[in-house]
């Protein structure tokens, strides 16, 4: 009986720390603006999405994916999730934690999207989800569902310039 209880201890001690909830920073979009300009040689691919947003929520995967298997090149993935900050602790974290999401995921926290979208992209309308993939001054920005497939051949396109 007692090895059982150590076993089960030293089991809990030894859980990935993956598995627990990450850590979701707020800010507004002054704060979030930064990510939004590099003169460096890496790919961005920013993301913007919601819990609320069933193509946001299908696709995420497919950011993950690009997120894993380019960990230590010069690709940075960023989600940028545009939940509503009063649901974000409820929704967003457990939904992050529930579908193994380790990408770096922010809640940009700025109730009028009228006044930023167009810093983004001027073509966004604002419709999710969206996703702008730069490299120094060369920007592609889609407003739909994404691919691995698609997000893969643009930073490759960004990488050959």
């Amino acid at each position: 009986m007692p090895y059982r209880f150590i076993i089960i201890i030293c089991l809990l001690i030894l859980i990935p720390i993956s598995a627990q909830a990450q850590r979701v920073p707020e800010m507004d979009f002054s704060e979030f603006e930064k990510n939004l300009i590099s003169n460096s040689d890496t790919v961005y691919v920013i993301n913007f999405w919601a819990t609320w947003c069933a193509p946001c929520r299908k696709e995420l995967p497919e950011f993950e994916k690009v997120h894993k298997l380019h960990a230590g090149d010069k690709v940075k993935v960023l989600l940028v999730s545009l939940d509503f900050p009063e649901d974000a602790k409820r929704m967003l974290t457990g939904f992050l934690t529930t579908n193994h999401i380790s990408a770096p995921v922010i809640l940009l926290n700025e109730p009028d999207a009228n006044s930023w979208i167009d810093k983004v992209h001027p073509s966004w309308t604002g419709a999710l989800p969206a996703t702008l993939i730069f490299k120094k001054n060369q920007k592609i920005f889609f407003e739909k569902q994404l691919t691995y497939d698609d997000i893969s051949n643009s930073i490759s396109t960004l990488n050959q310039l």
